[in-house]
């Protein structure tokens, strides 16, 4: 039994990280209540022209065709804030939240953390059809991090608390903690560790807590569905593939007019000024297609909308937002796809042989946002969490497996990683356990070894171990009682020939290594070692005091490790064989 092994390879920095991050909850929280108080607030000015933080709908509003300049005066303003102030407030927020993590160690700027909540506020404000989500993941990532940044941390360190604050202030927004770590697990961190989950968990906890002290505490869309029987697993079956496809779909359409904006001969400072006017028009003619959209989506929910109007509402959503977006300006994701998903779950709901029809609406509000986010554990207990409806859980699991792997076989990337993507960055989303990690320096060292004694004289040592035909590229030098000294290649030959005379002791010439292994260690510790260090060997000692050698790891020793992964994933074979006893010539004659 190896007693020195594992489950997990977090330390006592665990518990410290995990204190940062319970602090990044709490800021993140108030970040939310700020950045929904800018919304409120550009809301009242840009609508009805009074300084108030109250919640209003856009749809009220008595501008008539006037509310078309409005959008576009705050995408003037938002533009502006970009060139002017820092283009990371583009786009919806979660790429490039991911980009930061994955190619720039997690560093966001202070800027950030401050324009991000002004321009979404002035942005969803001013009538553009989007969700604080994006804004808030972004902005409580930025917070995260610059609070990091204070600390003597790592880059993974870093990330985790960057996440940690993204994650945090999803939950503040939404009010939906256990999505918001899956979130975290599905999209933003890229490992499965306590290392990175149990600080995640924490933030979001905090802020799960903190939420009721600044925000209302209940579920942001109430809604009690009747359970369902048999008959609904067909149509959660064809819930998940047209949410699939409508995802796909809404995701090709939204890079396509991205590469439009590209083409125009403006500065791209003006691209959200040119997609506002569109937004204008749209919500000039659905004044309920402006802002963020909670309210349409509860109706959508209870089923409050005809299906006509319906049809139409979510038509003019889905057109400006996707040319909003795609225009460059500050906005998020969640709350569009969240209504449109939901308007297909009232065309579902008519054709449904049986449940109930609020049911649809929420199984597709749901699949539609797993098919986008490629993320389908976050969608189904986001949806979950939102409405405090547990009986949907079954459906909302089943259809939002269906559209993820819908979009997974239809579509090589998710709006998320497309952007990045744009940019000659590629995101790998799968993950799963290295087989490094699982392997031991004992399991793939050499044990049959050469050593050189250290009472050796060098020139002896050379006229016998290099000299000829040499069997190895190094040897270890050991003492009579096995204690590791250091290893000696062609290179160091060649310099102790140069520097002492060929009658001393090899053992008395060399420094006693620093860099060593312990069987324990795992080999992607030791293929660190390697590659920090520019080595090809390292030597494997029982203990770091005694230093008794007990085995020899080079570069092409880790190359094992990926035998047992080859077999479990290209070996196949069929271990169960069903065989006919044919019956005897006797009996058949």
């Amino acid at each position: 039994m190896r007693l020195h092994q594992r489950d997990f390879g977090s330390d006592r920095r665990l518990l410290y990280i995990s204190a940062i991050a319970a602090v990044i909850g709490g800021t993140s929280t108030i970040a939310a209540f700020v950045l929904l108080n800018l919304i409120h607030l550009f809301t009242n000015l840009f609508f009805f022209q009074t300084f108030s933080f109250v919640n209003r709908s856009p749809s009220e509003h008595t501008l008539g065709a006037w509310v078309i300049v409005v959008p576009v005066i705050g995408s003037l303003v938002v533009g502006l804030i970009a060139r002017f102030g820092s283009d990371k407030i583009r786009g919806h927020g979660i790429p490039e939240a991911i980009e930061a993590i994955l190619f720039g160690k997690s560093r966001m700027s202070a800027k950030v953390a401050v324009l991000k909540p002004l321009s979404s506020g002035i942005v969803i404000g001013s009538g553009g059809p989007f969700g604080a989500e994006g804004p808030i993941i972004m902005t409580g990532g930025a917070i995260g991090s610059l609070i990091a940044q204070h600390f003597m941390l790592s880059a993974a360190e870093r990330k985790t608390l960057l996440v940690a604050g993204a994650t945090a202030g999803m939950t503040a927004v939404f009010g939906t903690p256990v999505a918001a770590v899956l979130l975290a697990v599905e999209l933003l961190l890229f490992e499965w560790r306590p290392r990175s989950l149990l600080p995640v968990i924490l933030a979001c906890a905090v802020a799960g807590f903190a939420r009721p002290l600044l925000l209302d505490a209940a579920p942001l869309f109430p809604l009690h569905t009747e359970p369902v029987g048999p008959v609904a697993l067909a149509v959660c079956l064809v819930a998940g593939l047209l949410c699939g496809a409508l995802s796909a779909g809404m995701s090709m359409a939204l890079y396509k007019v991205e590469d439009m904006f590209a083409r125009l001969p403006v500065h791209w400072m003006w691209w959200p000024a040119l997609g506002a006017v569109v937004v204008g028009i749209g919500g000039y003619l659905e004044p309920r297609a402006f802002g963020v959209g909670y309210d349409v989506i509860s109706d959508l929910l209870n089923h409050k909308i005809a299906a006509s109007a319906a049809l139409a509402l979510l038509t003019v959503k889905a057109v400006i937002w996707v040319i909003a977006l795609g225009s460059g300006t500050s906005g998020g994701v969640l709350a569009p796809l969240l209504m449109l998903g939901a308007g297909l779950g009232t065309v579902v709901s008519m054709v449904s042989p049986g449940g109930d029809p609020s049911l649809w609406s929420l199984v597709c509000m749901a699949a539609v946002l797993a098919g986008v986010l490629g993320a389908p554990l976050t969608a189904a207990i986001f949806a979950l969490g939102l409405t405090g409806d547990f009986n949907a859980l079954l459906p909302l699991l089943l259809a939002t497996g269906v559209s993820y792997g819908f979009t997974v076989l239809a579509m090589r990337r998710s709006i998320m990683t497309e952007k990045i993507a744009r940019r000659g960055r590629h995101i790998y989303r799968e993950y799963g356990v290295d087989p490094m990690e699982r392997t031991h320096a004992e399991d793939i060292m050499t044990t049959e070894i050469v050593r050189i004694p250290a009472e050796m004289p060098l020139e002896e040592m050379a006229a016998r171990y290099f000299e000829g035909q040499q069997k190895f590229r190094s040897y270890p030098v050991t003492s009579a009682e096995g204690r590791f000294i250091g290893l000696v290649d062609r290179e160091t030959l060649h310099r102790l020939r140069a520097q002492h005379s060929g009658h001393a002791r090899i053992g008395e010439l060399l420094e006693e290594a620093s860099l060593i292994a312990l069987p324990h260690q795992t080999c992607r510790t030791i293929a660190t070692y390697l590659a920090v260090h520019g080595v090809e060997r390292v030597a494997v000692v029982d203990h770091p005091a005694r230093r008794r050698l007990v085995g020899l790891i080079s570069r092409s020793d880790l190359i094992k490790t990926s035998l047992h992964f080859y077999e479990e994933e290209h070996q196949r074979e069929k271990l169960i064989h069903w065989t006919r006893k044919r019956p005897s010539q006797s009996a058949s004659s």
